[in-house]
C-alpha cells in the first residue's frame, strides 16, 4: 500500500509533553467496528465497565533503561565536540549499538567520554570506543566496563530516552524516570516505553480483577525502530527492526483457556499485540515464544490472537498507525483520529488512549 495513505495533519498543541495524574484519568476513545455509536468518549478508569468477565488483558512488562547519554569526543586534538548517544541494542556485556548526534563528528576508533561524576567508574568517567559506524547515525560502542558495572554506570548517567517529538521540546528530567515507566515494568531491556501500559494504576488493576478480568504479562523489549519513520513510498518495501520477546507457557495456556470459554484477548499496546500474533499459529492457538519478532502489520493482515486493543494515538505514516488501521480499517481510523483531534484528545506517548474492537471480515 502507498505510505501516504496513512498520513494526516496533527496540530502541535495536541502532542502531550506530560502525562495526566492520576494515570487512569486519561481520556479513552472507544472505537467500535460494528454497532453504534462508532466513537464513544470515556476515560481509562472506565475500562472494567467496557470489558466483560472472562476477558483477559495482556500487558508488556518490559522496563525502560535510561539509555540517553551525553558526552564528548576526546583524544583528537584540543576540540572536544559534544556527543549525544541513545543506546538501543545491547550486543554483549560491553558493546551497544547506539544512535548518535552529530554522527559526522565520529569515526571508527574515536573515544567518547560520558560524564564526569559517578560512584562506579574510575576517575568518574565512562569511556566508549567507536567500534563501527553504520547508516542513519548508528554506531557500535565498545565500553571500557562490562556487565553489572557498566549497567550501573549507564543507570547513573543516563536520561530516559524520551521520543523525539517530546525531547525536541523539553529536556528529560527526574519526573520522567517514573512517568515513562509502567507499573508492570520488570524485565530491563527497552529504549522506549510500551505506552498503553502507562495508563494503569494499582487501583485500576484491582477493579479489573474484581470484575473477573485477568491480567497476564508478556515481554517485548522495545527498540529504537519504533521511532523510525517509514521512508519508503510503498509499505511492502519497509523492514521492521527485530525486537526480542517472550511468551511463557503459563501465559499461552491462560490465553487459550480464556478463548475456549468465550473470553476475548485484549492487547494493551502494539508491543503486546505484535508479540501475541507472533506466538500464534494459523490455528489460533497461542504457543510459548522466545526470540525475535519483526512482524509488520498493515491492512490485509489476518489477526489470529487479539480481539480488542488498547493503545495510544500514533504518528502519521508510522508502522503503529498502519497497525491500528489493519485492526479497525483505514477509513475508520482516519475518522477516529480526526474525531480525536477535533475533540482535544492528547496524542502520543504521554497522551490519551484508544480502545478498539477489531474489524471482523
Amino acid at each position: 500500500m502507498r505510505t501516504d495513505l496513512f498520513d494526516f495533519d496533527l496540530p502541535q498543541d495536541r502532542i502531550a509533553l506530560r502525562p495526566v495524574d492520576p494515570r487512569d484519568a486519561a481520556r479513552l476513545l472507544v472505537v467500535r467496528s460494528d454497532g453504534a455509536p462508532e466513537f464513544n468518549d470515556r476515560c481509562v478508569g472506565d475500562l472494567p465497565d467496557l470489558l466483560r468477565p472472562d476477558d483477559v488483558l495482556v500487558v508488556n512488562d518490559t522496563k525502560v533503561i535510561p539509555t540517553r547519554l551525553k558526552g564528548r569526543r576526546i583524544g583528537r586534538g584540543d576540540a572536544e565536540p559534544a556527543i549525544e548517544a541513545t543506546l538501543h541494542q545491547r550486543l554483549d556485556n560491553s558493546r551497544w549499538r547506539a544512535f548518535v548526534r552529530p554522527a559526522k563528528r565520529l569515526a571508527p576508533g574515536d573515544i567518547v567520554r560520558f560524564g564526569e561524576e559517578g560512584k562506579v567508574c574510575f576517575l568518574g568517567q565512562l569511556d566508549a570506543t567507536v567500534e563501527a559506524k553504520g547508516e542513519g547515525g548508528e554506531v557500535t560502542l565498545a565500553f571500557a566496563f562490562h556487565g553489572p558495572v557498566l549497567d550501573q554506570a549507564i543507570e547513573e548517567r543516563g536520561d530516559m530516552p524520551l521520543p523525539p517529538y517530546i525531547a525536541a521540546r523539553r529536556a528529560p528530567d527526574a519526573r520522567d524516570h517514573t512517568d515513562y515507566q509502567t507499573m508492570f515494568a520488570l524485565a530491563e531491556g527497552s529504549v522506549a516505553a510500551p505506552t498503553a501500559g502507562l495508563h494503569f494504576t494499582a487501583e485500576l488493576a484491582s477493579r479489573l480483577k474484581q470484575r473477573g478480568i485477568a491480567i497476564h504479562t508478556v515481554t517485548l523489549h522495545v527498540g529504537a525502530g519504533t521511532f523510525l519513520p517509514v521512508k519508503v513510498d510503498d509499505t511492502s518495501e519497509h523492514r521492521m527492526h527485530p525486537e526480542a520477546g517472550a511468551v511463557t507457557s503459563e501465559v499461552a495456556n491462560a490465553v487459550n483457556a480464556a478463548r475456549r470459554v468465550g473470553g476475548r484477548v485484549v492487547a494493551v499496546g502494539s508491543t503486546s499485540l505484535r508479540l501475541l500474533e507472533s506466538a500464534t499459529a494459523d490455528d489460533g492457538i497461542v504457543r510459548p515464544f522466545s526470540g525475535e519478532t519483526s512482524l509488520f502489520i498493515t491492512p490485509g493482515y489476518r489477526f489470529r490472537a487479539v480481539d480488542v486493543m488498547m493503545t495510544n494515538f500514533h504518528l502519521p505514516r508510522s508502522t503503529l498507525f498502519m497497525l491500528v488501521s489493519a485492526f479497525c480499517g483505514l477509513d475508520r481510523m482516519k475518522r477516529a483520529y480526526a474525531y480525536a483531534i477535533a475533540a482535544g484528545y492528547r496524542f502520543y506517548s504521554y497522551g490519551d488512549a484508544c480502545l478498539m474492537f477489531r474489524k471482523f471480515d
